[in-house]
């Protein structure tokens, strides 16, 4: 059976190093970021901190005035929370790990699943240098670090990201996942919260190992038929939720690297053509249409770009897509002196509607 790898991307103090990366000037200060009542100028709660904040013992939900007087002396910066600036930002490293993964799953605004067993061939060795392409790409393009847990399933990958952060990798084989598990505390489960908690250690189990031992009958007598199956298969490593697309999905790519950095059409186009083979399969098969064709370009000295059309009319046939593609390498090739380490293909736009037509208009714009 082919193992899932599957990734958890977990943005780092997201609200507080958003507002680093506006800021730059701040990096080296506590940062803040609180939700404000709006009753008193300190009344509120914090939202997010930096890690040298949390260093004083600012923690998520700690009233603001407390924030500020265990900051008392310091030089740090408070900011309110902003969340359309935060959307922003989060959008954008969705569309780029979008383009790394089968399926996403974004769960928060700074939180999304990847399933990527395809891209790394069912192989968590590969998975490791994948992981550290994609948290490259994301820094280099928006800014923002953060931190990746892989294991074979969403419960693994996220416990694996939760264990080193910031900044993390983390990497749980199949083999692996019981023994990682085992010695952890148990309610690190989803699930157990404070009074399961408590009535798990009535019951002699502390840790995610007790619960794996623990006669499955007996905790379906006490926490029920659903609830008690559940525990004692997260416990033992067992998750076979997929990961799932929220919705629609907003675009279908594929993203390859070249097997040597070059500015030659011809070579870049025989890997834009199988690219194009694996997206144009995904269309047909949810039977869409689309209006606009794109391309995601990365240079060899890592900055990336991407090029887009919008079609008159929707198109649902491969060629459609070939042609384009061509015709936005043709012309970035001709604006750029650059040569390409990886090159992707996305569509979007979709409809269920049948094409009348396929003409192309003029237009062309930076993504």
């Amino acid at each position: 059976m082919q193992n899932r790898v599957v990734m958890l991307a977990d943005f780092d103090y997201f609200f507080a190093q958003c507002e680093e990366l506006r800021n730059p000037s701040i990096k080296d200060k506590p940062v803040v970021v609180g939700v404000y009542s709006g009753r008193t100028e300190e009344s509120g709660a914090v939202s997010t901190s930096n890690y040298i904040a949390r260093k004083y013992g600012i923690k998520s939900g700690m009233p603001l005035f407390l924030a500020k007087r265990k900051l008392e002396g310091i030089e740090s910066v408070f900011f309110k929370v902003d969340h359309e600036y935060y959307d922003q930002i989060s959008d954008r490293i969705m569309q780029i790990l979008q383009i790394y993964a089968t399926s996403l799953e974004q769960v928060s605004i700074d939180e999304a699943y990847l399933d990527v067993t395809e891209q790394v061939e069912s192989s968590f060795e590969k998975a490791k240098d994948y992981a550290q392409k994609i948290k490259t790409d994301v820094k280099n393009q928006v800014g923002i670090s953060f931190t990746i847990g892989v294991g074979p399933n969403k419960l693994v990958s996220k416990i694996a990201c939760d264990s080193q952060k910031p900044d993390g990798l983390t990497i749980v084989k199949p083999q692996e996942a019981r023994t990682f598990l085992e010695p952890l505390e148990v309610d690190r489960l989803l699930g157990v919260g404070k009074k399961t908690f408590i009535r798990m250690e009535q019951m002699g189990i502390k840790t995610i190992g007790d619960l794996a031992k623990y006669d499955c009958q007996r905790l379906i007598e006490v926490f029920g038929k659903v609830m008690g199956i559940y525990f004692h298969n997260v416990a033992n490593a067992v998750d076979n939720e997929p990961v799932r697309e929220q919705g629609e999905a907003e675009s279908i790519s594929r993203i390859g690297t070249l097997k040597q950095d070059t500015r030659d059409l011809e070579f870049i186009l025989q890997k834009t053509d199988e690219l194009t083979v694996d997206v144009y399969q995904e269309i047909s098969e949810k039977n869409l249409s689309f209006k606009q064709v794109a391309i995601y370009v990365v240079m060899t000295d890592l900055s990336s770009k991407s090029r887009s059309v919008t079609l008159e009319q929707p198109g649902k046939d491969k060629e459609t897509i070939t042609r384009n593609v061509r015709s936005l390498f043709e012309k970035y090739l001709s604006e750029s002196t650059l040569e390409m380490r990886r090159v992707g293909v996305k569509v979007s736009g979709f409809s269920r509607e049948e094409p009348r037509q396929k003409q192309l208009t003029s237009f062309f714009q930076t993504g």
